[in-house]
């Protein structure tokens, strides 16, 4: 098997549409192949990419997406062949990727980031301590956040960038292995179809108001919200711009709340650049509220589940069923956040028919149903030799 590459060796690397053929038609007769991708997003709203690496059993080499006249469809058919396995980690950001250049997802594929939680790794586990853990090395981050853009690459660039894939090979058969033991494949087949669904790199503009977090009192600041951040997250993509570079989430929900009517309502707003309500900007913004303000009351959802618009008493409830989540994962050796996130247990708090994962499938099994009889009184939390345990009454 292919070792991570040593200091001062060689890295190869694809620049041409000929080479990556060849290349590819090699990791088209493994069984599985380690991807990776470097891209930058911090001045655009769309993510360039920068760099590809790919490791089979033998060959390992990185490809350069910005060699000039380089085809990338060799690479992306190897995405697509459903004979070989492709293994990512922390896999999102790349589909994100792939999906806009192809407007399709590789299949079949594994994450090792959703396997290390499947196996007890926790919640916040980095790529590094897991190769540490699993594989015995040590990986140089040094040059994870420099610009991918740039050329030429430095070999310290590349060597970094090569050894995360080769690593991953390893990471991939080690939790293979855990899962099988442990017979947790169905759980983790459940996660990765969510991975691989196209809807979740769909963006909405008009769904873009749900990671806004504001105090909205009424339905008319909700649908004035709704509005301008549609109305932001179409302005960022159309420009390719950081939605951040538009306004902030915390002027559209100062937005929201105070609901301008004039461009000097504009220009009053304390997270609002001054003079904003006298551009172009300020009347494309005065016209997105005005569209929110003119919306009909039915059609705007309640903004309820937030924890600072909890009862005292859910609120309580929602800290016990934390606790019961800690304390089953812990025994059962499953990260929190594959089970349940904070939000969810709070909705479940509110509501015991919350529209939330963890009343479905291996989630409401494993703690789903537990947790409602916590809440109610049919179970409980208890210590016995210095740990906590969960109970029925």
């Amino acid at each position: 098997m292919l070792n991570t590459p040593l200091a001062g060796a060689a890295v190869h690397t694809i620049t041409t549409t000929e080479d990556l053929a060849k290349h590819c038609a090699t990791w088209a007769q493994e069984k599985f192949v380690a991807v990776d991708t470097e891209f930058l997003r911090e001045t655009t709203y769309y993510p360039k990419l920068c760099l590809i690496q790919v490791a089979g059993k033998d060959v390992a080499a990185l490809v350069d997406p910005l060699a000039e006249g380089l085809d990338l469809k060799p690479f992306f058919d190897l995405m697509a062949d459903e004979n070989v396995l492709k293994v990512f980690h922390a896999a999102k950001q790349d589909f994100e990727i792939l999906y806009l250049l192809t407007g399709t997802l590789p299949r079949p594929v594994m994450d090792t980031q959703i396997a290390a939680m499947v196996c007890a790794f926790g919640d916040q586990v980095g790529y590094e301590a897991i190769v540490r853990k699993l594989v015995g090395a040590a990986i140089d981050k040094s040059s994870q956040f420099t610009d991918w853009s740039r050329r030429p690459l430095t070999h310290k660039q590349q060597t970094y960038a090569l050894s995360d894939v080769t690593h991953l090979r390893v990471v991939h058969e080690k939790l293979s292995e855990l899962i099988a033991a442990n017979g947790r494949e169905k759980w983790l087949e459940t996660e990765l179809a969510s991975l691989v669904d196209p809807a979740t790199y769909k963006v909405e503009p008009e769904q873009s108001w749900k990671r806004i977090k504001a105090r909205i009192q009424n339905k008319k600041q909700q649908a004035v919200l709704m509005s301008v951040a549609a109305w932001r997250e179409r302005e960022a993509q159309s420009k390719n711009v950081p939605r951040g570079r538009i306004l902030k989430d915390e002027a559209v929900a100062e937005i929201a709340i105070q609901m301008p009517r004039t461009p000097q309502d504009v220009n009053d707003l304390r997270l609002v650049s001054k003079g904003t309500g006298n551009s172009a900007m300020g009347s494309s913004l005065l016209k997105a509220v005005a569209e929110g303000l003119a919306r009909d009351p039915k059609t705007i959802p309640e903004g309820k589940g937030r924890a600072d618009e909890m009862s005292s008493s859910a609120q309580a409830a929602a800290e016990v069923l934390k606790l019961a989540l800690k304390v089953v994962c812990e025994s059962e050796g499953i990260a929190p956040k594959l089970l349940a996130s904070s939000a969810d247990i709070d909705q479940l708090a509110i509501d015991d028919n919350a529209d939330i994962a963890l009343l479905q499938g291996w989630r409401f099994e494993k703690f789903g149903k537990l947790a409602l009889d916590i809440k109610h009184g049919k179970a409980g939390i208890g210590m016995q030799g210095g740990k906590a345990f969960v109970f029925a009454r």
